[in-house]
């Protein structure tokens, strides 16, 4: 669903305006998204060098008592019409 939202936001914005998603980093697997990739390369990937909790409606408790979380994320983003090498870097 994720790649859906990307491409549907991309086709919203003005050429050189940017869109933001906070995604898992396993989001850069799979071979449906290399051809998004390849189209419309995110600009930057701020990699969470830490793992950040994110809880299904809010339930941080719920996900503290289960061990908290082993999800890697990232704030991918694109700027519409950006066609270089993706910048890779580090927040956390």
């Amino acid at each position: 669903f994720a790649q859906a939202f990307v491409e549907k936001a991309l086709s919203l914005v003005n050429s050189g305006h940017h869109v933001a998603m906070f995604l898992k980093l396993t989001f850069m697997e799979g071979k449906a998204r290399k051809q998004l990739f390849k189209q419309s390369p995110p600009k930057f990937i701020f990699v969470s060098s830490s793992r950040l909790l994110c809880a299904k409606n809010g339930e941080f408790q719920k996900m503290k008592d289960g061990g908290g979380s082993a999800v890697a994320y990232g704030w991918y983003i694109w700027e519409k019409g950006y066609t270089g090498n993706t910048i890779i870097k580090w927040f956390n």
